[in-house]
């Protein structure tokens, strides 16, 4: 049998393959067809995903972030410095979260409407997602039938959990973890060129730009891009001190260049809330060693709910670069990658208190890691299936050596050879992507049925929410995740998740943010008086059979739908200060809850909040013998923009209480003068204001450093790029 020989990285000897696998033809052509016809796979089959549609999960808040950012661009703003007031009653979005890819998107949506960039992002995303693994296997020097081959798989992918990187965890009857998908298309290549740059001393530019761009697209998956920095020198110990310096040089070259999103995080950190609610289950702890590892072994984070077929050759792989350790270190990059994901994955259920030597690590969901677990693995597994296939194929032509192509070279290459092999692939692959199929055909049913309730149910909703959004006078109550809410739908959407798709204000869509009221959110309850007026609540969106549990008006029906109203409650509110409570960023809902349940809020009385060992300014006030401190003549509220303005008569000494989040960019005048805002329970920005006839002014200021830190992103990039041409004239 003829050979070719493919050659091999430095250190590596070279690899024997049959002869038409190393045929110029088969190698130049084969494998990038294998990833068009695996793009093309995702792109028929997830063609449904570019339809408009109410979304069912968390899609329904990015969009409505890239809507956001569409507008405020219009009007000249960065999203990164305004008020997004949708959800938790209100925050800073732009920048607690990972707001690349809104931002980007919005920009996109200025040219052709923000819904609309949201839809096609996603499918495209989704569907190019072989190309960045393919792309990724070759940085990491594997052969292209390699990377052809775990680019063709990554498209298989399914897991126990479904959240992981696997087309489940985007798609609208999955999670709809929109801005995880942004990092992993970048994470591979941030993987293979941190190790090229660190194993090589050049690289660095991609290297730098990959790790920034994945930490700043997705927080969680960032730390899978970092810490292999530090890990990737000891791949040769002789060459410690020299791999160490190039780690660094990446490691800050790529912080510094992501700094225009660390930087304000880091400064406004206590101002972010820690969810209290899932604090110590597997969502926020990890699933622990014992059952990530059973998942693994068992086919749970790669094949779930089919035969093993992926985890299977993962596990070929695995062995394969453990024979190669010694000699290989792509080999070894590879084991220390998956063995680092695993590790991290175990998290808090495994490590306890030491996952504190993780920084940030109150805010991380460990359970996130097992992504860099399945694309170590989909690495592992591209190196498995060629390895079977060596095997196989050495196998066949010893037993029928007239079946080796070498002894025939006339027919190579016949339409009838190459489509018996290509039956034989597909074939083999079935237990993979039938289930894939199956699940994309259900999606795509879901997602037609949804549009046409969005035309019918939609369209008798509409007229209440229009009723909402020109009054702009308070937010709406329709329900919660732990109630009546589920089932009270336009189509599979509960409401409170369809307001999002409208734009409105709200109460009940809950833990979606990290604004200091989204835990007290939680704890909102709809038969209690005062927490309407707390929240800022004006409006009930009910089912048309169902009695407000409160006072309210009725102000029309449509179909299913009834809109109610609470006359007396609104954005701003006039309240005299009758104590404090003391609180922090961990446990700002529980300390909240008293407060809720206690009358005080439905008679106007008020608690400041003694806020991370500061001690508020506002003391509490005498008795007043039960009688109003005083009214709120007149308001004008625009949130969206980071604005409000109220005209109050006060009788006495009272705070001014805006129902909106606290954050330490807003500002506040009283009759244009500079004022102190305080934290006001449980968590709201309110201004002390004397006796007599006013006008108060809330005005949301943004971190302003942001031009500087993207400058310094910038230089940082260039410094980096000049490095790297350096280098690679001395090279030459």
């Amino acid at each position: 049998m003829s050979t070719s020989t493919l050659a091999p990285p430095a250190g590596q000897p070279a690899t024997k393959l049959p002869s038409t696998i190393g045929r110029p033809g088969a190698a130049r052509f084969g494998p990038p067809l294998v990833v068009a016809a695996t793009v093309l796979f995702n792109y028929w089959f997830l063609r449904a995903e570019t339809l408009l549609v109410a979304y069912l999960n968390d899609s329904s808040v990015h969009a409505q972030m890239v809507r956001f950012a569409t507008r405020r661009l219009q009007e000249g703003h960065l999203p990164q410095t305004s008020w997004f007031p949708y959800l938790g009653l209100g925050s800073p979005q732009f920048l607690h979260y990972q707001s690349l890819p809104a931002t980007v998107t919005g920009l996109v949506g200025t040219a052709v409407g923000p819904s609309r960039a949201f839809t096609w992002s996603l499918f495209l995303l989704v569907s190019l997602w072989p190309i960045p693994v393919y792309l990724g296997a070759r940085a990491f020097r594997l052969s292209l039938w390699t990377a052809a081959t775990a680019a063709l798989l990554s498209a298989f992918v399914t897991s126990a959990v479904g959240i992981g990187f696997e087309s489940n965890a985007y798609l609208w009857t999955g999670f709809g973890v929109w801005a995880q998908l942004w990092a992993m298309l970048t994470l591979p290549l941030a993987w293979a060129y941190g190790w090229r740059a660190i194993s090589e001393g050049r690289r660095y530019f991609p290297a730098v730009l990959f790790v920034a761009l994945t930490v700043i697209c997705h927080f969680e998956t960032g730390y899978l891009a970092l810490v292999p920095l530090a890990l990737f020198p000891f791949l040769a110990p002789s060459q410690l001190r020299a791999r160490l310096a190039r780690a660094a040089v990446v490691a800050v070259g790529s912080l510094l260049a992501a700094a225009w999103a660390i930087v304000p995080l880091l400064v406004y950190a206590k101002w972010a809330s820690v969810n209290e609610v899932l604090r110590g289950t597997p969502l926020e702890n990890g699933y622990g060693a014992k059952q990530v590892l059973a998942w693994l072994f068992t086919g749970g984070l790669l094949d779930a709910g089919r035969l093993p077929l992926i985890t299977v050759l993962a596990g070929v792989g695995l062995v394969t670069c453990l024979r190669r350790w010694r000699h290989d270190e792509s080999s070894r990059a590879l084991v220390v990658l998956l063995a680092m994901s695993l590790v991290l994955s175990f998290g808090r259920t495994t490590f306890g208190s030491l996952v504190r030597l993780l920084p940030g690590s109150s805010d991380i969901f460990m359970r996130r890691f097992m992504e860099g677990v399945q694309l170590a693995a989909l690495l592992l597994a591209g190196i498995g299936a060629v390895t079977l296939a060596r095997l196989v194929g050495g196998l066949v032509r010893r037993r029928w050596p007239r079946l080796d192509p070498a002894a025939r070279p006339a027919a190579r290459w016949q339409p009838s050879a190459v489509a018996g092999l290509v039956l034989v692939v597909v074939a083999a692959l079935a237990p993979a992507w039938v289930p894939v199929l199956a699940h994309d055909d259900h999606n795509t049913r879901a997602i037609t049925w949804q549009r046409q309730a969005d035309s019918t149910e939609g369209r008798r909703i509409a007229p209440l929410l229009d009723r909402v959004l020109q009054a702009g006078d308070g937010r709406v109550y329709a329900g919660a995740p732990t109630n009546w809410g589920t089932d009270f739908r336009v189509g599979a959407v509960p409401v409170f998740k369809y307001l999002e798709s409208q734009d409105v204000d709200e109460v009940g869509y809950t833990l979606r943010t990290a604004s200091l009221m989204t835990d007290p959110e939680y704890f909102f309850d709809p038969d209690d008086p005062g927490d309407y007026a707390v929240f800022g609540v004006r409006y009930l969106l009910l089912p048309t059979g169902m009695q407000p549990p409160v006072a309210a008006t009725r102000l029309m029906t449509r179909g299913p739908y009834a809109l109610w109203e609470i006359p007396s409650v609104g954005y701003v509110a006039v309240d005299r200060v009758v104590g404090s409570l003391t609180a922090d960023r961990s446990d700002i809902g529980v300390r909240s809850v008293p407060y809720l349940r206690s009358s005080l809020p439905w008679r106007d009385e008020a608690l400041v909040v003694n806020y991370a060992g500061a001690r508020s300014p506002v003391r509490p006030s005498p008795a007043s013998g039960g009688a109003p401190v005083g009214r709120v003549t007149t308001s004008r509220v625009d949130l969206a923009a980071g604005r409000a303005a109220a005209d109050v008569t006060l009788r006495r000494r009272a705070v001014v209480v805006l129902a909106a989040s606290f954050d330490p960019g807003w500002q506040v005048t009283v009759d244009g003068r500079p004022a102190t805002p305080v934290m006001v329970a449980p968590a709201v920005v309110g201004v002390s204001v004397a006796p007599g006839h006013h006008r108060v002014v809330f005005r949301y200021v943004g971190f302003g450093g942001y031009p500087v830190l993207l400058a310094l992103g910038v230089l940082t990039l260039l410094v980096v790029w000049r490095l790297d041409r350096r280098r690679s004239r001395r090279a030459a």
